[in-house]
């Protein structure tokens, strides 16, 4: 294994490729770290996230293909939300189909004159035009993409935009492989920007994939590989999945109902982990490479005929889903959730961000702020087929309320008011009311995501109200996170991948780490990412928590502002500490910052 990352530059302006050999191993680790290295590089700090030359990063990491549930991609951008350094990570066949190319990472680079299509593989690159696809919906254009070149069905990843990622939505999304999301922050729109409508990984070499196999490998391969399937560690996942969140969630006041109107409704039963499993469950897939089999499958039946005559489609799930497209939106029906789901995946925009600008939309329209000329259609929370139409306008952006909306919740908040019920944390909530140390961490979280240090179970222990022990436990989390998606794995994966044995399989493909080593190199990626967010923008002190949070009630009592205001003012000094430091301390190496 050669100490430097392989990568292959596309440069879509002049529909020409090359080959470069970046950096070090043991410096980026692989995934995140390679991500935010190649956007350190690459990247334009100072131009905006539509320029041609942006780039968009793929990357993965030093154990992918060697280890089960390794199956994460990192895409690395700067993002058209928020105009700062991005990642969003997504699994299906992507991870191993990128490594089978030969490949550690994908730069792409330039803007094409007219919709292309980029297919990648071990011995070729294509630029491919496809105009013909423009204005197509995820699902068309995945059934046409699958006749391109390479065709190599079964090892090739195919990624996708929609109408939305085209049409520049600020959360559009990029589709994996028809079940899996390149979901949060605008991916979908930073391929759009470039006319890159769709992403061919052909995994058609295994030349570089021999580790080397020792009985160390081994050992380790199979310890994990028994945590996973024999231990129950990661059992709820393939069973009911992440959906069997819904009911607990509920019980505990802290799921988001009507746009955070209630934390609490008895209705959940109709859309809980285990009616969709009794009711609606076809079956459980799994991303390549990952032996739980966590993406459920829901069957949508249509009735289109006077007799029972049904149209039959299938359809993802999850919790978040769930949640964007039916408790904030007060839709409590498995089957209209799993029909705005199809929806809101076929023109290709997440799901979280997209249900709670709808729900803003409905209380804004609901209040008098905006009126039915603005949002074309009477919304009202549980009405499935409004929202249809709303989820068709925001993609389209037929009128100047829907094109304000597309660049975010807070944007069209700012501008038609009803800033304080926007459910916006950096960018729109995920679905965990479960109080002020959640509030903080999506809001300053270098993801804004539920999951960059999982402060949402933090706030169910006892102490949850001690800022010392909750800034602690946020940042030995994200320390552990960082390293484990600078692996590129699956956080579904976190009991079967403690640190040690992290350590542990990067050491049996011949690393040689020892504990404290991998923890400064996991110290410098998470100091570098943030410096990489701050250098493009990030102003930690002018992030509001809208009032909406201060009304919130869970099972512990009302939101205590002052608590939740001291909280977010320690953690953005400590964010901001430690991203000065490091971009002191690289400016002394002559290192890029």
């Amino acid at each position: 294994m050669i100490n430097k990352f392989k990568v292959i530059v596309v440069d879509l302006s002049k529909s020409k490729s090359a080959l470069e050999y970046f950096d070090t191993r043991d410096k980026w680790l692989g995934g995140s770290g390679l991500a935010a290295g190649l956007f350190s590089h690459y990247g334009l700090m100072d131009e905006d996230p539509f320029h041609p030359d942006q780039p968009v990063i793929l990357a993965i990491g030093p154990l992918t293909a060697y280890f089960p549930l390794m199956s994460k991609t990192i895409l690395g951008f700067m993002s058209p939300y928020n105009g700062q350094y991005a990642e969003s990570h997504a699994g299906g066949r992507s991870a191993l189909a990128l490594r089978f190319t030969g490949y550690d990472a994908l730069v792409i680079r330039g803007k094409a004159k007219r919709p292309v299509c980029l297919a990648l593989g071990s011995q070729e690159v294509h630029v491919q035009d496809v105009h013909f696809l423009q204005g197509m919906d995820i699902f068309k254009t995945g059934k046409r993409m699958r006749n391109l070149k390479p065709r190599n069905p079964g090892h090739r990843s195919i990624l996708r935009i929609g109408p939305a990622g085209e049409n520049l939505v600020r959360f559009a999304c990029i589709n994996v492989d028809t079940y899996r999301h390149f979901g949060r922050l605008g991916g979908g729109a930073a391929m759009g920007a470039k006319n890159l409508k769709g992403i061919i990984l052909s995994g058609d070499s295994h030349e570089d994939l021999d580790p080397g196999i020792s009985k160390e490998y081994v050992k380790i391969y199979n310890e994990i590989y028994q945590t996973v399937v024999q231990s129950g560690a990661v059992r709820k996942y393939h069973d009911l999945g992440t959906p069997e969140n819904l009911i607990p969630l509920n019980e505990l006041k802290a799921l988001p109902w009507r746009n955070l109107q209630s934390t609490h409704d008895p209705e959940v039963g109709a859309v809980s982990g285990e009616r969709f499993a009794e009711e609606l469950l076809l079956r459980q897939v799994a991303c390549a490479g990952c032996p739980v089999g966590c993406i459920h499958i829901g069957l949508l039946r249509e009735r289109f005929g006077e007799e029972h005559e049904y149209l039959y489609r299938q359809v993802s799930y999850d919790y978040e889903p769930i949640f964007g497209m039916g408790t904030m939106l007060g839709v409590a029906s498995g089957p209209g959730v799993l029909t705005l789901l199809e929806d809101v995946e076929k023109l290709g925009m997440d799901a979280i961000s997209a249900g709670v600008a709808l729900a803003w939309a409905t209380e804004a329209l609901d209040k008098g702020v905006v009126s039915e000329n603005e949002t074309m259609v009477r919304m009202e929370f549980g009405n499935v087929e409004a929202y249809r139409k709303g989820l068709e306008y925001l993609a389209w952006q037929p009128n100047e309320f829907y094109r304000t909306l597309a660049l975010g919740t807070m944007a069209a908040a700012e501008k038609y008011g009803g800033e304080d019920f926007a459910c916006v944390l950096g960018q729109e909530m995920a679905g965990y009311a479960t109080g002020e140390n959640y509030y903080v961490s999506q809001a300053l979280g270098f993801r804004h995501s539920h999951l960059d240090t999982g402060a949402y179970s933090f706030d169910q222990e006892k102490d949850s109200k001690d800022i010392q022990k909750a800034i602690d436990f946020m940042q030995d989390q994200e320390n552990y996170r960082v390293l484990m998606c600078s692996m590129a794995g699956c956080l579904f994966g976190r009991k079967a991948y403690p640190e040690e044995t992290i350590l542990k399989a990067l050491n049996s493909l011949g690393f040689n780490y020892n504990k404290q080593e991998l923890r400064d190199v996991v110290e410098n990626i998470k100091a570098h990412r943030w410096a990489l967010k701050f250098r493009t923008g990030f102003k930690p002190e002018e992030i509001k928590i809208p009032a909406r949070y201060l009304e919130v009630e869970t099972w512990k009592g009302k939101t205590d502002p002052g608590y939740m205001n001291q909280l977010k003012k320690t953690y953005q000094q400590v964010l901001q500490e430690m991203a000065a430091k490091y971009i002191d301390e690289s400016e002394e190496k002559n290192e890029p910052s």
